[in-house]
């Protein structure tokens, strides 16, 4: 069943992502990488419960490997003690007893090592398809964003060619539309354009009264003349504007 789920997602991962691009392109559709996304969701989510299923392997046999080598260990023990007792027959019946156990357990071995062999591998794949979906997603939010573009600007020049057939026709009615239109857009233009002149102005005076401002301390500072000497001339300046406003 894991070997399945792993084919099934390492096709998922070595899907030629251009491709899909291109054919959703063509097609002018975002079904293509639709279908990819949601079999690959299916399939994580599948992935994820082989995993879990693996992982909770894993701990089981480690678990039992981990038993049977300390009863493996303590039998070892026993048998050296029943020798030096002198219990031969006890010796031999807990020899044989050990062989068995270090054969179980050398199968618990391999088995666990497999397992985590095949669990590490499905943890792999699920970090590499879950990568994948990201970076599929990302892309088809831009390629959203390029249909609806390519959509506005067929639209746009659809919209243009009715407009230049409009004021062809040779109706004075029409063509004075027409017109109005295109002095509206250039009117807009114009004070698109004034905005941002006012706005680079206005720019200027800040940039230009932050720099005398930079100045004026520099000075106070080599004057020796502190904040209160800054703040009185401050208030002074602001007085004579005052009165300057009287």
């Amino acid at each position: 069943m894991a070997q399945g789920i792993l084919e099934k997602i390492n096709t998922l991962i070595s899907a030629n992502l251009h491709a899909m691009v291109d054919s959703a392109l063509q097609a002018n559709s975002l079904a293509v990488m639709d279908e990819y996304l949601r079999r690959a969701q299916k399939d994580l989510e599948n992935l994820e419960d082989a995993t879990v299923t693996i992982g909770g392997s894993v701990k089981t046999l480690k678990r039992k490997y981990d038993e049977i080598t300390a009863a493996v260990e303590k039998l070892d023990r026993d048998i050296d003690t029943l020798l030096t007792r002198g219990k031969n027959d006890l010796a031999v019946a807990a020899q044989s007893d050990l062989n068995s156990k270090q054969q179980l357990a050398q199968e618990y071995y391999e088995q666990w090592q497999s397992q985590q062999t095949e669990y590490q591998r499905m943890l792999d794949s699920k970090v590499k398809l879950e990568a994948k979906l990201v970076t599929t997603k990302q892309e088809r939010e831009h390629l959203k964003e390029l249909l609806k573009l390519a959509e506005a600007k067929a639209t746009t020049t659809k919209a243009i060619k009715s407009l230049k057939d409009a004021a062809g026709t040779g109706d004075q009615e029409i063509a004075s539309i027409a017109d109005a239109i295109r002095a509206r857009l250039d009117r807009e233009d114009a004070e698109l354009e004034m905005s941002s002149a006012r706005l680079s102005d206005q720019m200027e005076e800040v940039l230009e009264t932050s720099a005398i401002d930079a100045q004026l301390e520099e000075r106070r500072k080599r004057l020796g003349l502190g904040a209160d000497a800054a703040g009185g001339a401050g208030s002074s300046s602001s007085a004579s504007s005052s009165s300057s406003s009287n």
